[in-house]
């Protein structure tokens, strides 16, 4: 039987109603009794734990950095699959979309780490030691045991202040638990404690001072200060690091004043009628700014001339060590040459020319004496990237150049000053390493590069490819209509290209002059549009006779094949 009165009664009930009505109008109830500010105090801490390491590791070495090792760590672990999804969906921006995803994973599990602490339970604390403990690990497998010490001194901060962030905001939860509810109804304020208390009688207040509210609300005024303090020192520590970091081992200004050695022979000139220049052609030279790049590194490797060298060593006669000046008595060369990457779709645009100068691998490989039972050059990068190339393709009279210009100008920090390796008819993968600095002799049954030991093929020759530049895809005008691309097969060259209208007879393109068999080639193809929709095929036949195929492939494991398509409206 129900009592009319007590907890269980009719009124028991109507008082459980309005203490839960009462929380949920309460916003200072809503933040401090339930997650919000917990998380906000693990974010915040999280963050300070991050600008503290950033700003070590401008000392450290700015690859000791926790964001940079995680980041690393991922690219090295990301399943094939889910990496080629991410370099075709999002192109070069493929970084900047990691490190957004890297922000809300670290946020989600700082805001965890808030949530699970209390004063009298660090478990917050163990999942930032735990986080701090695998990356140090981390950076010191992949820099030194000197890396571990941002991240270890950082999340010792980061813990200390989730801690201290913490203790305020249980004690402003038992400030408020502790205050009558009658107090809290004179004074405005709710509280968690049960439903089932009876109202006290109301109480005067002495002062605004003294009100339930009053303390409430300085309570909150501490958490969040706290907040304002640790997120302040957050961001500036962070900046701070950053910013140091970058003026100690910048070397842009250093680039800027590098003076490119005077290449041997007369200068490249394009051949007459190498460049169509029709609207929304690609421009026979790629500008540096608008080539393509695909690595691993999410900082960009920053190596002085002055702490550069190049280390020939493995399987050689005698071992040679190049340093920068040294390349001043060698003889420089420029080519105009097309890379392209192994990850470039069908009709990407993961591919660009430029005219690259340098010196010559197979004179540099010469003077250390490769043994004759040596089969691949493994390159290694600033960063710790390596490539496998085939020893013959390095050997054999082709342009592979040790490339220290690019378009006239020094490299472009990002695309590996201050030296890089270019090889026409390889795909970047086995052969393109930027800041470079060692080549190893070496066989492919005793070493194996950072891409073939994840199952991409150890060879890596460029396949016949041709793009459709314009039109592009989407409604056009009746009539006549220019259909231009590029074609490429890097040592190879382009003999024919040819178009098809919604699967029809096959149709010859006009073709640029050849440059070079290791540049690409532009073609224009003139149709007269009419009214529906259409597809339009390309497909491209080299200097061998060989025609691009029709097989639809994957890039998966050594490159996309297929015929690009564009499909237009016409009306």
């Amino acid at each position: 039987m129900i009592r009319p009165g007590g907890a269980f009664g009719v009124s028991g009930v109507a008082e459980r109603y309005a203490w839960a009505a009462r929380r949920l109008e309460d916003p200072y109830a809503r933040s401090m009794s339930g997650l919000r500010m917990r998380a906000a105090a693990g974010v915040v801490a999280g963050a300070l734990a991050l600008g503290i390491a950033e700003l070590l590791a401008a000392f450290f070495g700015g690859e000791s950095a926790p964001w940079q090792v995680l980041g690393a760590s991922v690219v090295d672990h990301t399943p094939d699959g889910l990496r080629e999804w991410a370099i075709q969906t999002f192109g070069t921006t493929d970084k900047t979309v990691l490190h957004l995803v890297m922000a809300l994973v670290a946020a989600s599990v700082a805001a965890l780490a808030g949530i699970v602490e209390r004063t009298e339970r660090a478990a917050g604390s163990a999942l930032f030691a735990v986080f701090g403990t695998v990356t140090a690990v981390l950076a010191i497998s992949r820099v030194g045991l000197s890396a571990a010490v941002p991240t270890l001194l950082g999340v010792a901060v980061g813990v200390y202040a989730l801690r201290v962030l913490t203790r305020r905001i249980d004690a402003a939860v038992a400030a408020r638990e502790a205050t009558p509810l009658g107090a809290r109804a004179a004074g405005g304020t709710t509280a968690e404690d049960s439903p089932s208390t009876v109202p006290a009688p109301e109480q005067p207040a002495a002062s605004v001072r003294d009100t339930p509210r009053e303390i409430d609300r300085t309570g909150r005024r501490e958490v969040l200060r706290g907040l304002m303090i640790a997120g302040g020192a957050a961001v500036v520590t962070g900046v701070a690091g950053r910013l140091i970091g970058l003026r100690r081992v910048d070397v842009s200004g250093e680039r800027a004043a590098v003076v490119l050695p005077t290449p041997s022979g007369p200068p490249v000139e394009l051949a007459p009628g190498a460049e169509l220049r029709v609207p929304g052609l690609t421009p026979y030279v790629t500008p540096a700014a608008d080539f393509y790049r695909i690595d691993t590194a999410l900082l960009v490797p920053q190596v002085s001339i002055e702490d550069w060298s190049l280390r020939i060593h493995g399987m050689v006669e005698r071992e040679i060590v190049l340093r920068w000046d040294d390349l001043a008595n060698r003889t420089a060369v420029e080519r105009l040459v097309t890379l392209t990457c192994v990850s470039n779709p069908v009709g990407g645009d993961l591919v660009g020319n430029a005219l690259w100068r340098g010196y010559r691998i197979d004179e540099l490989l010469a003077e250390s004496g490769p043994l004759p039972d040596a089969d691949m050059v493994l390159s290694r990068s600033k960063d710790g990237w390596t490539a496998g190339t085939p020893l013959p393709v390095l050997t054999d009279g082709r342009d592979a150049l040790l490339a220290i210009g690019m378009n006239g100008e020094p490299l472009p920090v990002a695309h590996g000053y201050p030296a890089r390796l270019v090889v026409p008819g390889l795909y970047g993968y086995v052969s393109a390493t930027k800041w470079v600095t060692e080549l190893e002799v070496t066989r492919f049954d005793r070493a194996t590069a950072y891409w073939t030991r994840r199952g991409w093929s150890p060879l890596g020759p460029i396949k016949t490819a041709t793009r459709i530049d314009t039109p592009g895809a989407g409604k056009i005008a009746p009539g006549r209509t220019v259909i231009a691309g590029v074609a490429w097969a890097q040592r190879r060259g382009i003999s024919a290209v040819e178009v098809s209208i919604d699967n029809g007879p096959w149709q010859r393109a006009s073709l640029a002059a050849e440059q070079s068999v290791d540049t690409w080639r532009q073609w224009v193809f003139e149709w007269e549009a009419t009214a529906g929709k259409h597809t339009i095929l390309a497909r491209a036949t080299d200097g061998a006779g060989e025609v691009q195929t029709a097989r639809a492939q994957g890039v998966l494991p050594d490159g996309a094949t297929g015929y690009p398509s564009v499909f237009v409206r016409v009306g």
